[in-house]
């Protein structure tokens, strides 16, 4: 399979899901739905009832970010900018994957195979149906998939025989995989968080979009912002007076468990915070905050700010914001282009360097 049928088989996954990406229906005409559209509809809901945090709307979330990568210019965009085998390479690598949103592994799984090496994936136990059906469709779409794409139960070590791996996990997780995995060329992920900066210029409709990047996903993901920087002064009754759409999270029983817990740990210490009923905002220096809980802390120059989140680089996914330069406009947190990797490790440069043992 050369490069061009490699593209041309995402561009056909893409406009299958195409139909998953809200929770109303949208059938279309398409040649995998006499056989896949049902089942992959009844996946969706068992998911959504298996792992309660994966909600139907989560889900349609997920698919709707995948399906803004698979669109044939941008394939053929990102592709370019790399020296990509034209044919299958002998390659072999390993990933595994985190389950903290539906199908976050995705693009690891995607860069694998649009690279021409075979993709050996290790599911995390929270989402371990979605991307094997997706493999599914990509085999009947094109049959030489088969031989690319494999998932397995078993952890992972030496015997799989791989050339190279890709872990995401904690930070405790990373330390086994850099001790375990160390003969190997890798890519190893740690927990990273984002963050907002504040001027007090925004607009309202930049206030509730920023409420996106922080509630999405309930701010389990990586680009989640968990800590907002803002100027000595702001009124920060204003900014969550523009989130008051999300409130709807609480209805979520997980998701208000945690606040509640949250909450009752900032009574109890007597730590003052402000609480909206559905979040809590508590003055932080640390960048990474528990479910239910935003972080955040004045500055008085913005050139101090920029020292301050270039030393911090390590803990950071992305940054959100318009004054900071290459930051990420206000609500487009999780809609990364396929260019934008994760932990700034360019996958896919790391992809095409490797050769087989």
């Amino acid at each position: 399979m050369n490069k061009s049928e490699r593209i041309k088989a995402f561009v056909e996954l893409g406009s299958f899901l195409s139909q998953f990406t809200s929770e109303d229906a949208n059938r279309k005409q398409h040649n995998l739905n006499s056989t896949y559209y049902d089942d992959f509809g009844a996946l969706l809901d068992r998911v959504s009832n298996e792992n309660l945090w994966f909600t139907p709307l989560h889900v349609h979330e997920s698919i709707k970010g995948i399906c803004a990568f698979l669109q044939e210019n941008e394939l053929h965009k990102w592709v370019a900018r790399y020296a990509v085998s034209d044919q299958n390479t002998q390659v072999k690598v390993a990933v595994i994957m985190a389950g903290n949103i539906p199908m976050v592994g995705f693009h690891d799984m995607l860069s694998v195979v649009i690279s021409g090496h075979s993709f050996i994936g290790k599911l995390s136990s929270k989402d371990n149906q979605l991307l094997n059906f997706i493999s599914k469709l990509l085999i009947e779409i094109n049959s030489e998939f088969k031989e690319l794409i494999h998932f397995q139960s078993d952890r992972l070590s030496g015997e799989n025989k791989f050339d190279a791996i890709i872990a995401t996990g904690s930070n405790n997780s990373a330390r086994y995989f850099e001790a375990y995995f160390k003969k190997y060329e890798h890519i190893i992920r740690r927990n990273r968080n984002s963050v907002a900066v504040l001027t007090g210029n925004e607009t309202n409709e930049e206030l509730e979009a920023l409420g996106r990047d922080v509630f999405l996903y309930f701010g389990l993901g990586c680009r989640n912002v968990s800590k907002i920087y803002i100027p000595v002064g702001y009124n920060l009754v204003h900014l969550l007076d523009n989130w008051k759409n999300y409130s709807f999270v609480t209805d979520h029983n997980k998701y208000a468990n945690n606040y509640d817990y949250q909450r009752s740990l900032l009574l109890m210490n007597r730590i003052e915070h402000l609480d909206t009923g559905f979040i809590l905002l508590n003055e932080n220096v640390a960048i990474s905050s528990p479910i239910g809980v935003v972080n955040y802390e004045y500055y008085s120059e913005i050139k101090d700010l920029e020292v301050h989140l270039n030393t911090n680089t390590e803990l950071i996914q992305c940054i959100v914001g318009n004054t900071i330069p290459n930051a990420i406009p206000f609500g487009k947190a999780q809609e990364p282009e396929l260019w934008d990797y994760a932990d700034n490790v360019d996958t896919m440069e790391f992809l095409t360097q490797l050769k087989s043992k």
